[in-house]
């Protein structure tokens, strides 16, 4: 895939740029007391999984009852402050290693644009982690409905159109199978899959798609793809 080709590259945000599982094992392990302690991973994960399904409202108001739902299924420690903090936590992910030395490369070769379930108030947060790379945002807010909706898609195309770049000039790059790539690859967009999760096992803290995609192109982190844009660019 000749990658000089592209002018818009449209971004995950929570999974691909920030780490929410780390995010998220952090959180529970510290504020979950005792019975947090000897959980594994994929234990928190799963309920986590479920109670966002549950309670699938804006980032910045739902993970209170996310936390009190996998409380409830794990049995830890249930008291509102806990859930409060577990909130705020939510608002103060890390970003990946990579991530803001990767975009700030890519921003010198594309127009970067962020397509986030986050609402607008996470995503500001988010952004401030991440050194304000993106140009442009497209946050739940903004959308009105959440990945894996394609209506996101088409919100983000008529933008795009409105600078004159052409849906076959826009790559889409994600890590969650579930929420991003199968559903741009089935509406014709090319796909970069940036596979956190390569060296564990299932999909972690995202949901299990239906099925695999194949992606046009297949990293493991954003510096890969930087890298990969740079060779390009040098040819």
């Amino acid at each position: 895939m000749d990658l000089t080709r592209f002018k818009l590259l449209t971004f995950d945000v929570v999974g691909t740029c920030i780490d929410f599982e780390k995010g998220v094992l952090d959180a529970i392990r510290e504020l979950g007391g005792d019975a947090a302690k000897g959980l594994s991973d994929d234990e928190i994960f799963k309920p986590y999984v479920q109670a966002r399904d549950i309670h699938h409202g804006r980032t910045s108001e739902a993970f209170g009852d996310v936390y009190l739902h996998m409380a409830k299924v794990l049995g830890l420690e249930t008291a509102h402050r806990n859930a409060e903090l577990f909130q705020l936590r939510l608002l103060q992910l890390p970003a990946f290693p990579d991530a803001p030395e990767a975009l700030g490369r890519l921003r010198a070769r594309f127009r970067l644009c962020a397509m986030t379930n986050a609402d607008r108030t996470a995503f500001s947060a988010y952004h401030w982690t991440l050194g304000l790379p993106f140009h442009d945002a497209i946050t739940c807010d903004d959308a009105g409905v959440p990945k894996p909706d394609p209506r996101v898609f088409d919100y983000s195309r008529g933008r795009a159109s409105v600078l004159g770049i052409k849906q076959d000039e826009i790559l889409h790059v994600a890590q969650s199978q579930h929420h991003d790539i199968g559903v741009a690859k089935a509406l014709g967009y090319k796909t970069c899959w940036i596979q956190r999760r390569f060296d564990q096992e299932g999909y972690g803290g995202s949901p299990d798609p239906a099925e695999y995609t194949e992606p046009d192109l297949h990293l493991h982190s954003l510096a890969d793809l930087a890298d990969a844009v740079d060779a390009a660019f040098a040819k």
